[in-house]
């Protein structure tokens, strides 16, 4: 499933060319995603002007005039393509292109979709915040809400192992299994310690390196493991740059560290940490 890093990279392509432009085309191609496509999908996008896009957690929110948000998450396959000029006009809808828009000038964007996990949903603009899908999301973080203190604070006598801690949705947004690891590899915090447990000088050099991970991966354009590509088709590459997720068996990439990548399963995931010099 697309991380924050993938999320943003995907919101920040189709922002430019989206917002302030008016769709002429809005087309459902099958009802149903993860959840029903609104009914009203075609008549009430089109001809309506495009306000901004955000992105909150691992949502992409596209703000309509007249009130009305489209939120967009793209589940475990989904992918946005843009095309424009000839490209656009001869452009042959493919098997798993479920939602179709079209910009005044002439921009097509294909949400793609093969195991259908993805969503797009209406939510008034006005309540976006209360909605199920929004209002227990915690901090962004890339946001300044994010920091030392506050972990310090949610984590307070709590037994979860921190691994587990930071991939609640409730807790942080967005942070994924890949990032996560990778954070925790570059901090030397073990996966298991407990998150209670974890001095708030630790926590200090935990939080800018979140940041650090998250805009790095962004400016590489994701990581690209299955589906993962930006909107022009081109692939991220920052699986390139992973030290720990993902190498089982290979050794530590940390400097005078003679250990090994190991791998372990958390809550049904992945987790990949050096066995010597995370503590």
């Amino acid at each position: 499933m697309p991380e924050l890093p993938e999320v943003e990279t995907v919101m920040r392509g189709i922002d430019p060319v989206l917002t302030g432009k008016r769709l002429v085309m809005a087309q459902k191609r099958r009802p149903t995603l993860r959840f029903p496509i609104p009914e009203d999908f075609e008549a009430a996008l089109t001809g309506k002007r495009v306000i901004g896009m955000r992105r909150r957690s691992k949502y992409i929110l596209m703000e309509m005039e007249g009130d009305l948000t489209v939120l967009i998450h793209l589940g475990m396959s989904g992918r946005i393509r843009l095309f424009k000029g000839q490209d656009s006009e001869t452009y042959e809808a493919e098997k798993h292109d479920h939602i179709l828009l079209k910009t005044e000038e002439g921009t097509l964007l294909a949400y793609n979709d093969p195991r259908r996990f993805g969503m797009w949903l209406f939510i008034d603009s006005n309540s976006v915040d209360e909605h199920d899908l929004i209002k227990n999301i915690g901090p962004e973080p890339l946001g300044n809400h994010f920091n030392a203190d506050y972990l310090s604070s949610r984590f307070e006598g709590k037994k979860t192992p921190i691994k587990s801690a930071l991939l609640d949705q409730r807790l942080i947004a967005g942070l994924g299994n890949i990032y996560v690891c990778e954070a925790l590899w570059r901090t030397g915090i073990h996966p298991k310690r407990q998150a209670g447990k974890i001095a708030e000088k630790r926590l200090s050099k935990l939080v800018p390196a979140i940041r650090d991970i998250l805009q790095d991966a962004i400016i590489s354009g994701g990581s690209t493991l299955k589906d993962h590509a930006q909107v022009d088709g081109e692939l991220g590459y920052f699986q390139h740059k992973f030290n720990a997720y993902g190498r089982e068996n290979a050794p530590c990439l940390r400097d005078s560290c003679s250990g090994t990548i190991k791998r372990i399963i958390q809550s049904g995931r992945s987790t990949f940490y050096c066995d010597s010099c995370q503590k």
